[in-house]
């Protein structure tokens, strides 16, 4: 019997080909900008599509409930925007799915945990590497501790970011699927390891892209804290201006990118 490794995430098949593959469940449209914004801002996203005269393109079918997918005016220009899952794994799929829907260049935006004490509520992170702590990563690159962001992707942010004159730290996101155990040892060793914040999603999306071949950047912004003795939330997830703002500033950066990277029809 061969022997195999301790976990199954240590497994990882070079096969290209999966036996369901998004192509063989969602059909491109040619109506689907290719610049598109991942947001995990639901209620931000809610108030784009209106104030943009937005409209919903389509509606993606999932077990939970159906996955809106969003057509913004920005800047004269039409730019997709996706409410993503909360996840590794559903986040992973979403994007799949956008992919094949048409979308080909990315920016996602949304909120993580302090792991810095500079890093206050609303601080903007630029994410340029990300520790894979969790499972849906593992099944698009050979295993791995971290995963280097897209180098033009992040270019393209970290201009826009600063044309825009907005403050910004970047580096390390700590990705990881158990929200109810960050310990205290855990999160010491991630910040020893030079992560900033901690998210659920920010590896395994940034994994999609690079094993779909698309550009994909991504700006957090500081949420709650886990840098003191006991958890502060901060009231993170009422900061409104903060999430409307990283939209926008999602989207131009989208835009620039599917030019940078000749995505455009």
């Amino acid at each position: 019997m061969t022997e195999r490794p301790v976990s199954p995430l240590l497994e990882f098949d070079h096969d290209r080909e999966a036996f369901i593959s998004p192509s063989a469940l969602i059909t491109p449209r040619d109506d689907v900008p290719r610049a598109c914004v991942l947001t995990w801002f639901r209620d931000a996203a809610d108030r784009a599509v209106e104030e943009t005269h937005g409209r919903r393109i389509m509606q993606l079918r999932w077990e939970d409930g159906p996955r809106p997918v969003y057509e913004i005016n920005h800047e004269g220009r039409q730019v997709t925007l996706a409410p993503m899952p909360v996840g590794a794994a559903p986040a992973a799929s979403m994007l799949e799915e956008l992919i094949a829907l048409g979308c080909r260049s990315f920016i996602a935006c949304g909120g993580a945990g302090a792991l810095r004490p500079d890093l206050t509520l609303g601080h903007l992170v630029l994410v340029t590497s990300a520790l894979r702590d969790e499972g849906a990563s593992h099944h698009y690159l050979p295993p791995a501790r971290t995963l280097d962001s897209d180098p033009v992707a992040v270019d393209v942010l970290r201009a826009t970011l600063t044309d825009l004159s907005l403050p910004f730290a970047e580096g390390r996101a700590w990705t990881t699927d158990g929200i109810y155990r960050e310990t205290p040892g855990r999160i010491a060793a991630r910040v020893e390891e030079g992560c900033l914040t901690v998210d659920m999603e920010a590896s395994a999306v940034a994994a999609v892209a690079r094993f779909r071949g698309v550009p994909l950047a991504q700006v957090l912004y500081g949420g709650d804290d886990l840098t003191g003795e006991v958890w502060d939330e901060r009231g993170w997830q009422d900061n409104h201006e903060v999430r409307d703002r990283l939209i926008r500033v999602a989207a131009t950066a989208a835009l620039r990118l599917e030019g940078a990277t000749g995505q455009g029809r």
